[in-house]
């Protein structure tokens, strides 16, 4: 990939502060720290603000689930610093991201922190917000299209629709240090409510149980999309009762999202639920 990048796994975030050297000391001024929703891969998703942005950056520090298109946009020779964390794998930790971002801004550099997703929506966004913004240093959010968003107009359903969802709530599936879930599963487990399941890959056996647990129908559908809005899009249709064992057997690559609901039976390759067949919805699933 074109530009410069620093990487060496657990020593990035010290690397990529000592890179804050004469010539970024240099730079008149306090510089500006913009944090910036990638969306869910495809370059197209991009907001005009976000593409702009990213052309007048100084550097880019970027996570790991931003995809190679998204990245190509960034020009050449400005620097890159990526930061992105896996499952159980935090090469730089988030306290060091944060002192990442104050350091470049008050070295007067203009910073274009790239998030996939959205950076208010399961991102620590607002961690890094706050961090930055305490050292005096603007910043602002500037949205992206998340992955719920983007699976859908892939997969083309719609999130709600009149007659199957009248609501849609967006859940992670993981906890920091792989705590217990602790989710609110009786206000959860409404078949009239689209899940937007972040995360939870690992743990969709337990999500599934809890949610038939506490009322929600075992054989609501349920579509698992992998990498959504990219070339590599995988997409897995199930059961609330068989997506995890689905899933055991046919495992999709990383990050998985999971749409819980009758809406997910529109899903491209899907068909509507039994008793759901009215000729609107027809209309809507087949175009």
């Amino acid at each position: 990939m074109a530009g410069k990048t620093v990487t060496n796994g657990a020593a990035q975030g010290k690397a990529a502060r000592s890179g804050v050297d004469g010539a970024a000391r240099g730079k008149a001024g306090m510089g500006r720290v913009d944090l910036i929703g990638a969306g869910p891969g495809d370059p197209e998703l991009l907001t005009l603000r976000a593409l702009r942005l990213l052309q007048q950056a100084d550097v880019v520090v970027h996570d790991r689930l931003v995809s190679d298109e998204v990245m190509a946009c960034v020009p050449a020779h400005v620097r890159r610093i990526p930061v992105g964390k896996a499952a159980g794998f935090h090469p730089v930790p988030q306290d060091e991201i944060n002192a990442l971002l104050v350091e470049l801004g008050l070295a007067g550099l203009t910073v274009a922190r790239l998030k996939g997703g959205d950076p208010t929506i399961f991102g620590r966004g607002g961690e890094e917000f706050e961090a930055v913004t305490r050292a005096g240093i603007p910043c602002d959010y500037v949205p992206g299209i998340t992955a719920a968003q983007g699976a859908a107009t892939s997969a083309r359903f719609p999130l709600t629709h009149r007659g199957l969802a009248t609501g849609l709530r967006h859940v992670t599936g993981h906890r920091a240090r792989d705590a217990a879930l602790d989710l609110d599963w009786a206000s959860l487990a409404d078949p009239q409510t689209t899940l937007a399941v972040y995360m939870g890959a690992a743990n969709m056996a337990e999500i599934a149980a809890q949610l038939i647990r506490h009322g929600m129908p075992a054989d609501l559908p349920v579509l698992a999309v992998s990498q959504a809005s990219t070339p590599q899009e995988q997409r897995l249709h199930a059961t609330l009762q068989d997506i995890a064992a689905l899933l055991a057997r046919k495992p999709l690559p990383a990050p998985v999202l999971f749409i819980v609901g009758h809406v997910a039976a529109l899903a491209e390759d899907g068909a509507l639920p039994q008793g759901l067949c009215h000729p609107e919805w027809r209309l809507v699933a087949h175009g």
